[in-house]
């Protein structure tokens, strides 16, 4: 019955909490939240909308019944198999499907050279980023890791990646170790929708506790994906390894020895990057992070995405 104390307008709103302003809101952020994932043929699960809502704090319960009143989004959304698309979209569930059955495949082998990684000297994080962590890779994608290093020693220790990333690829998997930081470099200057994807989204394998400082030393990130906590999959954490090797090797390198030949392979790095891709992407090389994004991958996807949203929310005003 009718809670005879609240006014006619108040109990409509208790009735149908779709019609608020607030729920008005949050319909405009699923639109976001919905067109951004299309962007990389990934329809999303009311779970995952409520996950990755766009700029906007609301809880399970209020996406469920924005979604659930048909009224509200007559034209822009549809949903198939529990996965809403944008109206015209439908046809990325099956892409969807068909990319998890290739990444279920795909994670054994990156969890087994995401252990390598970690036991490698002055490694102290591993975490899968990119398609990967959302399962939605095609065969013969990359394999994409941010690596945290202990200072002073990225650059040695991005070299015995590397031979890592050879060995790996006359297996006919390609590893693609496209991001390194030292320990004192975990925060992330690049504030904006994608990068607080890509740190929202990445899977620890190992370094759990370097993991949640660099998450604590980034939370900017709540403001574009504010219900977005833990990480999207839980993986049995890598120990990192104390083998007497790799405690020897890292001691032996912990010494002016060490320093020269960080300072070498710097060097000869940089300059062979800068011959290859000056100018060009993102790729940000210093002692302290090796970021080698070439191509703009994020500036366009983040242009992508204005341009898409505009022409829906044109099309919703016709």
């Amino acid at each position: 019955m009718p809670d005879p104390s609240l006014s006619p307008p108040a109990q409509a709103s208790r009735r149908a909490p779709w019609l608020t302003q607030e729920c008005q809101t949050v319909k405009a952020a699923i639109l976001r939240t919905i067109v951004y994932a299309d962007i990389f043929d990934y329809p999303l699960t009311t779970q995952e909308i409520h996950r990755y809502l766009s700029k906007m704090p609301a809880s399970l319960d209020t996406i469920q019944a924005v979604l659930g009143h048909k009224q509200l989004i007559p034209r822009q959304l549809t949903c198939q198999q529990g996965y809403f698309t944008l109206r015209g979209r439908e046809f990325i569930v099956e892409t969807r499907l068909r990319r998890a059955q290739v990444a279920a495949h795909m994670w054994p082998r990156a969890m087994r050279y995401g252990s390598f990684i970690a036991g490698l000297p002055f490694v102290r994080m591993v975490t899968v980023t990119g398609a990967l962590t959302m399962d939605n890779v095609e065969p013969g994608d990359d394999i994409d890791y941010l690596i945290v290093t202990e200072p002073g020693r990225l650059w040695l220790c991005r070299a015995m990646v590397i031979v890592l990333v050879k060995i790996a690829a006359r297996q006919g998997d390609i590893l693609c170790p496209n991001y390194l930081l030292t320990e004192r470099a975990l925060v992330f200057h690049e504030r904006n929708l994608f990068t607080a994807h890509e740190v929202t989204q990445m899977v620890p394998l190992a370094g759990l506790e370097t993991y949640r400082r660099l998450r604590q030393l980034n939370a900017w990130t709540a403001h574009f994906l504010p219900n977005a906590h833990d990480p999207p999959r839980h993986v049995n954490p890598i120990p990192l390894p104390r083998q007497p090797v790799r405690t020897l090797t890292e001691a032996a390198l912990r010494t002016p020895i060490g320093d020269r030949l960080e300072q070498w392979e710097m060097k000869r790095k940089m300059l062979k990057f800068s011959q290859q891709h000056i100018h060009q992407g993102n790729a940000a090389l210093s002692p302290d992070w090796c970021k080698g994004h070439f191509n703009s991958h994020d500036q366009h996807i983040l242009s992508t995405f204005v341009k898409r949203l505009q022409t829906i929310e044109k099309q919703a005003t016709q």
